[in-house]
């Protein structure tokens, strides 16, 4: 395999499909080979600051292990972009975090973008990008973690936030947390509320489609 992007996932799990998820979307939107691989002992990804500092060094570590295997580019799926410098001083591929590339595709899209994600304020990345275009943010009612999103009661909960930041001006949505890629809100999203629904998964595999060569 050759030119291929390297998908980092921050959820843990032993189940291969799940891992290769974002990597698979990466691939049929792009038409770019990926390999996904995922951090050991985060069965719950990230989500708060905790789980984000056990996480980058983890991160760093697989980083390395897929550039040596020819990664040409890296992809760090999770919006609040951890341990992005870190990885970026490590490797010698470009390193794309999800967060800051949803963040700058939202600002070609719109002038008032609301971040919809699983904690109560937006990723730290995501902010730093959007600057003055930042409208807001929101959580979905009863989610505190991405696994938290495939519960019966994820989508309606996502849904109503949603609509909460398009109620209060938000012309663009951002989703703050690659796991509402891994149910697949967007279209539905779009279609109830009519405002553009920028996916970070999709986000960082468009930035990976230049870095990569």
């Amino acid at each position: 395999m050759t030119a291929h992007i390297g998908v980092i996932r921050v959820l843990t799990s032993d189940d291969a499909l799940t891992v290769a998820a974002h990597g698979r979307v990466i691939e049929e939107r792009y038409a770019i080979p990926a390999v996904s691989r995922c951090i050991p002992g985060q069965p719950h990804g990230i989500h708060d600051d905790e789980s984000e500092r056990r996480a980058e060094p983890k991160i760093v570590a697989l980083a390395r292990e897929l550039a040596a295997d020819g990664a040409a580019a890296l992809v760090i799926s999770c919006a609040a972009d951890p341990a992005l410098e870190r990885t970026r001083e490590a490797v010698d591929v470009p390193v794309i975090g999800a967060g800051s590339a949803a963040a700058a595709v939202a600002l070609g899209l719109g002038s008032r973008v609301g971040v919809l994600g699983i904690r109560d304020q937006a990723p730290p990345a995501v902010r730093a990008v959007l600057g003055e275009r930042f409208a807001g943010e929101a959580r979905p009612r009863g989610v505190h973690r991405t696994t938290d999103l495939q519960s019966p009661e994820g989508p309606a909960a996502v849904l109503e936030a949603a609509a909460g930041l398009v109620e209060a001006g938000a012309d663009t949505l951002l989703l703050a947390c690659t796991g509402l890629n891994t149910i697949g809100i967007r279209p539905l999203l779009e279609d109830r509320l009519g405002v553009p629904v920028v996916d970070p998964v999709l986000a960082a595999g468009l930035m990976a489609s230049y870095g990569r060569g």
